[in-house]
């Protein structure tokens, strides 16, 4: 039997980093401290990687920690600029 490439994955493994995107989609859009932040999610292999605009460190800190605490989530990379970093 051949075994599979390491980036080949399942579509048990697609599903349930799609349901980990789409978690941590609402999970952001239903905070009322986080609603309005545009953050790009992308999932894989339960490892999230956000980017986007934050306010500030604070609200970054904040999308992280709500990110950690979605089941199926096994690390998070924060890779959101703050705003003032943006207007420079």
């Amino acid at each position: 039997t051949a075994t599979p490439k390491p980036d080949e994955r399942t579509v048990g493994e697609k599903i349930d980093d799609a349901s980990v995107t789409a978690q941590v989609k609402t999970a952001l859009a239903t905070h009322r401290s986080t609603r309005s932040v545009r953050t790009k999610v992308e999932t894989r292999d339960g490892e999230v990687t956000l980017t986007g605009i934050a306010k500030n460190e604070a609200e970054k800190s904040l999308v992280t920690k709500l990110v950690t605490d979605i089941r199926g989530v096994t690390d998070v990379k924060n890779r959101m600029m703050g705003q003032e970093a943006k207007t420079r």
